[in-house]
C-alpha cells in the first residue's frame, strides 16, 4: 500500500494478490514473481471527514463541556474567573471566551484591558466550528459583556450549537445591574435582552434588580417577585432563578426559584443571612454553581439551589475569616521592613478593602465538591 495527497485528497493505492490460486493462505509471503499485482485507488476527502475524526467525537468522553462567554480578569475572581474552577471540580469541561479582559475588577476604580469586539467573537466561534470542536457543548453559559453587537451576535452561536446539538442548555446571567449602583452596562443592551436572548434561554439567573428591569414590574415583595418571574416564564425561559433578593428582614436575603415541568410551576425560596462586606463576582459564582448542581442533580430545583447557596455562603464565610485573620503577617513584617509594614496596616484596617474582598475560591475547594447544607429551601405550591 502507499498513499499520495493531491489537492486535498488521500489516494490510498492497495495491491491485491491472488494468493488462493497459488494455494497459500493470506499471511504467507507470496514472491512477486508468481503473481501480478493489480491496485485499487481509494479516494478520502479528509476536508469532509475531519469532523469525524475531531477530540470531539471521541467514543465515550460523556463529560459534560461548557462554552463560557463573559468577562475576564488578570487578578480576582469575577466572570470566567470565578465560574471556570468551581465548574472544573464539580466534573465540567470548560472552554471560556472572554467578553472582556481587565487587569482586574472594575470595583477596584482603576483598570486597564481590553473589550472582545464582535467580529472577534464571530472568528472564535468559526474556528471551534471548522475543527469541529463546537459539537461537544452539552452547556451554554453567558454573562457580562458591554456590546450591543456582541450580545446581538450570541443568539447566531446558541442557533449554531443546537443546530449540532439540540439537547444544550443555555443558563444567561443577564448581567445589568444592582440595586445601589443602577444600571452598570450600556442602556442598548436592555432590549437585546428582552427580545432577543431571554427568549432562547433555558434558565435565566437575574437579580432582584434585573427581574424588575427585565420585565419592567417593581418587585417590592415575595409575590411581587413570583408574578415577574412568571412574566420571564412567558418570555421563554423554563428556568427562573432571583439570585438574590432583598426581600427578606433587614439581616436576611433571598433566593427564588421557578421550574416549569411539563405544564405545571414548581418554586422553592431560600432565606440565608446577609454578611458583612461587599463582594464582587458572587453572582457569577452563583450561576456556574447552579448550572453544575441542575447537571448533577437531574434537575432537582430544590437541591441545585440548596447547593448553590451553601457554597457562595461558605466561601464567603472563608473569604471574610481570613480577612480578619490577616494581621499576623502584617506584624511579623513590622520586624523586617517598617515601609512594609505601614503598607499592610493600611490595607488591613481599611474594611472596604477590595482585594481582600476578592473571594477565597481556592480555599474553598472543599465546600464546592461537598456543600453543608445549612439553609434549607422550602418548596411553595
Amino acid at each position: 500500500m502507499f498513499s499520495s495527497f493531491r489537492n486535498g485528497l488521500m489516494i490510498l493505492c492497495l495491491r491485491h494478490v491472488n494468493t488462493a490460486a497459488l494455494g497459500r493462505s493470506v499471511t504467507s509471503p507470496v514472491p512477486l514473481s508468481l503473481a501480478a499485482p493489480r491496485y485499487t485507488e481509494i479516494r478520502l476527502n479528509f476536508s469532509r471527514l475531519q469532523c469525524l475524526f475531531s477530540p470531539c467525537t471521541t467514543m465515550g468522553d460523556s463529560s459534560p463541556r461548557v462554552l463560557s462567554i463573559q468577562s475576564h480578569v488578570v487578578s480576582g475572581y469575577v466572570g470566567n474567573k470565578s465560574a471556570t474552577f468551581p465548574l472544573q471540580v464539580l466534573g465540567f469541561d470548560v472552554d471560556a471566551i472572554n467578553s472582556v479582559q481587565f487587569s482586574n475588577h472594575t470595583g477596584y476604580g482603576y483598570w486597564k484591558g481590553h473589550v472582545l469586539a464582535e467580529q472577534e467573537l464571530v472568528e472564535l466561534a468559526e474556528g471551534l466550528a471548522h475543527n469541529g470542536l463546537d459539537r461537544q457543548y452539552t452547556h451554554l453559559l453567558t454573562g457580562y459583556n458591554r456590546s450591543k453587537s456582541f450580545l446581538s451576535h450570541i443568539a447566531n452561536i446558541v442557533c449554531e450549537l443546537r443546530k449540532k446539538n439540540p439537547g444544550l442548555i443555555y443558563l444567561c446571567d443577564p448581567v445589568i445591574g444592582d440595586i445601589g449602583r443602577g444600571v452598570y452596562v450600556p442602556q442598548d443592551l436592555i432590549e437585546v435582552y428582552q427580545k432577543t436572548i431571554i427568549p432562547i434561554a433555558n434558565v435565566v439567573t437575574p437579580n432582584q434588580f434585573e427581574l424588575e428591569i427585565l420585565t419592567g414590574k417593581p418587585v417590592k415583595s415575595i409575590e411581587d417577585a413570583w408574578e415577574a418571574t412568571a412574566l420571564l416564564h412567558n418570555m421563554g425561559p423554563r428556568t427562573v432563578v432571583v439570585s438574590s433578593s432583598e426581600l427578606g428582614n433587614e439581616d436576611s436575603l433571598l433566593c427564588l426559584g421557578s421550574m416549569i415541568v411539563e405544564g405545571k410551576r414548581k418554586k422553592a425560596m431560600v432565606t440565608f443571612p446577609k454578611l458583612e462586606g461587599s463582594y464582587t463576582g458572587t453572582g457569577d459564582l452563583f450561576s456556574a454553581l447552579f448550572l453544575a448542581w441542575m447537571w448533577r442533580s437531574g434537575q432537582d430545583l430544590k437541591q441545585s439551589l440548596e447547593f448553590t447557596v451553601a457554597t457562595i455562603q461558605a466561601i464567603l464565610q472563608q473569604t471574610i475569616a481570613l480577612k480578619k485573620g490577616s494581621k499576623w503577617p502584617y506584624l511579623f513584617l513590622f520586624y523586617f521592613n517598617v515601609k512594609l509594614i505601614y503598607i499592610s496596616f493600611s490595607l488591613e484596617n481599611n474594611d472596604k478593602s477590595v482585594f481582600q474582598n476578592e473571594l477565597k475560591l481556592i480555599q474553598g475547594k472543599s465546600d464546592i465538591e461537598n456543600p453543608k447544607v445549612i439553609y434549607p429551601a422550602v418548596l411553595l405550591e
